[in-house]
């Protein structure tokens, strides 16, 4: 089996702004990077629009309706200071969430190895019933309930590497045992959560790590707090909240990794599939601004997830 790719030209329809950096062309830096002849054998499909119902799996629907109200017919509209929306984004947050369940699909019925969703708007600052942080729909929490309500599994686990603390995900989850979170990511920062001491009911596990730590830190976070405490859950699937604004080069953070350390927890996160979840892993495009760190770093995640 091979690692699918979910991409679809909508993603790139979702405009912000002049000088927004959750840009169009952060869509232009991954397909470029994956365009090198190592990654000729990925399964490219386009994504599918998701359905409501899915979304009103983790969203009230009277939320969802403000979203769709608020969406213009040109021009941008500001659902907060950071949130920023075009009349093509709504459409595009529903790919992203159509991508992130068919990926949840494919690795349940045998049709791809992993996948990896290269979509955005990204989801993991997107509350119950708040968009924020460039979030409209939560599709990791989303590809969880998914895998639930359609699958039968019971114990997901959703790893989050983003700088930032994916503060919509705890917000969904934090009263679920069913439904783990871990999340690495530079503290304090915006949003302002992500405090070990948030526990949830037992399965939030929060690692937050200080500006300028780098690969050390990082991967020490991951041995002894977030591995450990995954391993306990033992998950029947894993899904990655793949951000790569934690690179060295990103302007919206201080962290200082490098492509090697997604490479190496890419290869942790799929050595924990493959030994509870039978392999099962999804991996969702969160943050990351800088284009050329954003490029490099996806190209060595999605190529571990090619090696397995």
């Amino acid at each position: 089996m091979l690692t699918r790719l979910y991409h679809h030209p909508i993603f790139a329809e979702h405009l912000t702004g002049p000088g927004h950096p959750e840009r169009p062309e952060r869509m232009a830096a991954v397909a470029g990077a994956l365009e090198a002849e190592a990654f000729q054998n990925l399964d490219r499909v386009l994504a599918p629009e998701g359905s409501l119902d899915a979304v009103y799996r983790c969203h009230p629907a009277d939320f969802v309706r403000r979203i769709a109200k608020a969406t213009p017919e040109e021009g941008l509209t500001r659902i907060d200071g950071d949130t920023v929306i075009s009349a093509r984004s709504f459409s595009a947050a529903l790919h992203s969430v159509g991508a992130a369940c068919a990926g949840v699909d494919d690795v349940v019925i045998g049709a791809a190895r992993n996948v990896f969703v290269a979509s955005r708007p990204p989801g993991h600052h997107a509350e119950r019933d708040t968009a924020m942080g460039f979030c409209l729909f939560n599709q990791a929490a989303i590809a969880a309930r998914h895998a639930q309500a359609v699958h039968g599994l019971e114990r997901i686990a959703i790893i989050d590497w983003d700088v930032h603390h994916g503060n919509g995900t705890q917000d969904i989850f934090q009263d679920d045992p069913s439904v783990f979170y871990a999340s690495t990511h530079e503290m304090p920062l915006f949003p302002g959560t992500g405090a070990r001491s948030e526990t949830g009911v037992g399965n939030i596990c929060n690692a937050p790590l200080r500006a300028d730590d780098g690969s050390d830190e990082f991967r020490d976070a991951f041995t002894s707090v977030v591995l450990p405490a995954l391993e306990t859950f033992r998950p029947d699937l894993v899904i990655i909240s793949a951000g790569f604004d934690a690179h060295h080069r990103d302007p919206l953070a201080n962290l200082n990794l490098i492509e090697a350390d997604y490479d190496w927890a890419t290869g942790k996160l799929l050595d924990v599939a493959d030994r509870h979840a039978g392999g099962r892993l999804v991996s969702l495009l969160e943050g990351g601004y800088d284009l050329r760190g954003l490029g490099q770093s996806v190209a060595a995640h999605v190529q571990r997830l090619m090696v397995g």
